[in-house]
């Protein structure tokens, strides 16, 4: 094993690449095991990497996988009693897998060697618990196998982490303890809360997260993180928890464009993508600003930002035009809750009839079917969304990028609330890929985003353009965490 890195090279530099039963939450659960004996280091700065950044150092021997867990640890240790973004953190595991990676050869690491990952904490995982923030899974072990996304990630030598925050079942609008880390009064968003909480925080550079309704781009939004939704079926959700068969969508947190292009790879999303011979530039762009038929909710935080960002782009030689969608999109958002309620009966009958008194009223309700969508109504919804899902590719097939809002407003106070998900619910009907990109500030100095949306397997244009636009936005803004 290497020596430290503080005795390796103390001059490696790092450089910017761009009601029912309560669960006790006494912070996420840990080994029992001895804590294993630490290296002798000084302070690092490794939990601030990109896992692009972190990848290069590990591939070029400066930094090894263990050095970089314990840079990790130590920033777990110093801010989880603040932020408390992990269910499941277990220091001798993720020593022990360290240890692990840093003997495989060379020649057999994998794309991801070494890299942290943090998973959402309904991903199945063959050496860790997955309780789904429920008192039905509190007692629950290791599952028998991974899900295939932490699969992938295992083979392609990813670090797996710990197991981060999640509301229950990824269902329901109410936090958890996890907080915003930028201010611990405010909410992360949900309900991939844990996962946005501690990438923000470089508890972690990149994570795992699902949407349902804005799960991934609210909480990137909230916590001023790129926040990637992919087009819906990319990923699979096999041994992920679900919600809604039809709108349940796996997807990543980082704090890079580069991170994102990382894992769009690693997940094959970039499988018939033939990069164009041109970079993107915004000089030209033909760009389409879509305040969509709900931008009364927009809070003057959401506005500013929005006044802001068609500023910048204005400066930078974007062609933009605003866009107004034809009426039919209106239907959208009832039909999203419709289609979500209806799905959820058969998600959440398991739960009902094997732990009725456990289950959140809820989750029950979907079951009891409270909401009422009917055989005909689900139908409409089916055949409609259908019809309206090649009508966006027509429209977004005229632009270079087109941007939307993310949220109704910066963060909420307090905990109870994870926000509204009013700005994402269409784009996740329409199955579209969907980035939050980070770069504005609300009235209470709490980061704000705007999304960029394309059409239906338009996966790596919309990436190529946030890069650019993202760069844009946080043009002489450097924000590294804690």
């Amino acid at each position: 094993m290497k020596r430290p890195l503080s005795a390796v090279d103390p001059e490696v530099k790092i450089e910017s690449i761009e009601g029912s039963e309560v669960i006790p939450d006494a912070g996420p659960s840990r080994s029992k095991a001895g804590k294993q004996k630490k290296v002798a280091t000084k302070p690092s700065q490794l939990h601030q990497l990109t896992a692009t950044e972190i990848r290069e150092l590990i591939r070029s021997d400066k930094v090894t996988v263990e050095e970089y867990a314990w840079a990790l640890i130590e920033q777990f240790e110093k801010r989880d009693d603040d932020v408390h973004a992990w269910a499941h953190y277990d220091t001798d595991l993720i020593i022990a897998e360290a240890r692990r990676l840093d003997d495989v050869p060379a020649s057999k690491r994998g794309q991801l060697h070494g890299v942290a990952v943090g998973i959402k904490d309904i991903f199945l995982t063959k050496d860790m618990p997955t309780r789904y923030y429920s008192p039905i899974h509190k007692n629950d072990g290791n599952a028998a196998a991974d899900s295939a996304a932490v699969a992938i990630f295992r083979a392609a030598g990813a670090l797996i982490l710990g197991k981060t925050a999640t509301t229950e079942f990824a269902a329901k609008t109410e936090g958890t303890k996890c907080c915003n880390p930028r201010d611990h009064h405010y909410s992360p968003g949900g309900s991939s809360s844990g996962s946005a909480a501690a990438v923000s925080d470089c508890q972690v550079p990149i994570a795992i997260g699902t949407q349902t309704g804005g799960s991934i781009v609210r909480p990137g939004s909230y916590t001023g993180t790129f926040a990637f939704k992919p087009t819906w079926g990319l990923i699979s959700t096999e041994g992920m928890g679900r919600f809604s068969v039809s709108l349940d969508t796996a997807g990543f947190f980082a704090r890079s464009v580069d991170d994102l292009d990382l894992l769009a790879k690693l997940f094959r999303l970039d499988l018939d993508y033939t990069r164009p011979r041109k970079p993107f530039t915004i000089k030209g762009a033909k760009i389409a600003l879509i305040k969509t038929h709900v931008w009364d909710h927009a809070s003057r935080s959401t506005q500013a930002a929005w006044k802001q960002a068609r500023s910048l782009l204005v400066e930078a030689g974007a062609v933009l035009e605003d866009v107004e969608l034809p009426g039919s999109f209106r239907k959208c958002h009832d039909w999203w809750g419709t289609l979500a309620a209806g799905e959820a009966r058969s998600a959440f009958l398991s739960k009902y009839v094997q732990s009725t008194q456990k289950l959140h009223a809820s989750l029950k309700a979907f079951v009891q079917n409270k909401n009422k969508p009917t055989r005909k109504e689900m139908l409409e919804v089916y055949d409609g969304v259908a019809q309206l899902r090649p009508q966006w590719d027509q429209i977004a097939s005229k632009y270079d990028a087109i941007i939307t809002p993310s949220t109704v407003d910066q963060a909420p106070k307090g905990l109870e609330d994870t926000g509204s998900a009013v700005f994402n619910i269409m784009w996740t009907l329409l199955h579209v890929p969907s980035l939050n990109v980070p770069g504005f500030f609300g009235y209470y100095n709490l980061p704000i985003g705007l999304t960029i949306v394309g059409g239906r397997f338009s996966d790596m244009e919309v990436l190529r353009a946030g890069k650019v636009i993202g760069t844009l936005f946080n043009k002489g803004k450097v924000d590294r965490g804690s």
